[in-house]
């Protein structure tokens, strides 16, 4: 049994500001060792309920946030950028099911630190379902034909997979006050919240169904200003609405698309604020 794990860092309880999450702030080395210690958590439990093998794939920002040194022994890690899947990097069809960890709402929505890839995107939809992080990993995962057993972080993340992912299970760290303050449970709590849904999710793996995304997948990015859209419009194959900041591109399948959102999105932030 092999289990792959995607771990995001705004969703990791007590992580509630960019002082956690950002690698020049001063919370940042306690963000880490929070992150570490509830990857640990799933990895453990992942062994100890006979998986064979575990991969994790550091998700957030420069994607060298998971301190190598500190994690379990018998897993492997994915660190660093640029990786040509970034959030789902090394995701196969060998996977018994995926783990998303420290997963946040997407953009537009309550959560906490809730975005979706950059701060530029207001709204992204796969044909016309609106995903954010989250539901586009999940469609990956799909298309390889692996389920999304359990997601971790913040209650916002928790609802939004709940209503994308018919019974998947989900791990609760963290209830949003607002978008940089939390309810949050203490690392020794989430840590044993952690070990009872990954176990859970595990005993119910076999019920557990792909998302499977749609054969030629339109997707569409809705930026928040419009030099953004026009920054995303340069890459090849795109389509930008006449009077919104909407930029389409039609792909030929999910693996497609989620490339083409990376780079529309890393076109996008170039543009200046004013």
């Amino acid at each position: 049994m092999k289990l792959y794990m995607s771990v995001d860092m705004e969703g990791i309880t007590g992580l509630n500001d960019q002082t956690f999450i950002d690698s020049s702030r001063y919370n940042y080395g306690r963000g880490q060792h929070i992150m570490t210690a509830e990857a640990n958590h799933i990895i453990e439990t992942a062994f100890e309920e006979g998986c064979t093998e575990v991969i994790v794939n550091d998700s957030h920002s420069k994607m060298n946030n998971l301190l190598i040194e500190k994690i379990h022994p018998e897993a492997q890690l994915i660190s660093g950028d640029v990786k040509p899947f970034s959030m789902v990097q090394g995701l196969d069809r060998s996977y018994t099911g995926a783990v998303f960890l420290g997963y946040h709402s997407r953009a537009s929505q309550k959560g906490v630190l809730s975005h979706t890839m950059i701060f530029g995107v207001r709204n992204m939809y796969i044909n016309e379902v609106v995903v954010g992080e989250l539901g586009f990993n999940a469609y990956v995962a799909g298309y390889y034909g692996v389920p999304v057993l359990l997601v971790a972080g913040d209650d916002g993340a928790a609802a939004e997979a709940e209503a994308l992912i018919p019974g998947v299970t989900t791990a609760i760290v963290k209830r949003q006050i607002s978008r940089t303050s939390a309810l949050c449970l203490t690392p020794q709590k989430s840590g044993q919240l952690l070990r009872e849904k990954m176990k859970s999710a595990l005993d119910h793996k076999d019920r557990m169904k792909p998302l499977v995304p749609p054969e030629r997948p339109l997707l569409t990015i809705e930026f928040a200003n419009y030099g953004q859209a026009e920054w995303a419009n340069l890459m090849p194959g795109t389509h930008h609405e006449e009077g919104t900041t909407n930029v389409r591109f039609q792909a030929k399948d999910i693996l497609e698309a989620y490339q083409a959102m990376l780079v529309m999105t890393e076109l996008a932030a170039r543009a200046a604020f004013c």
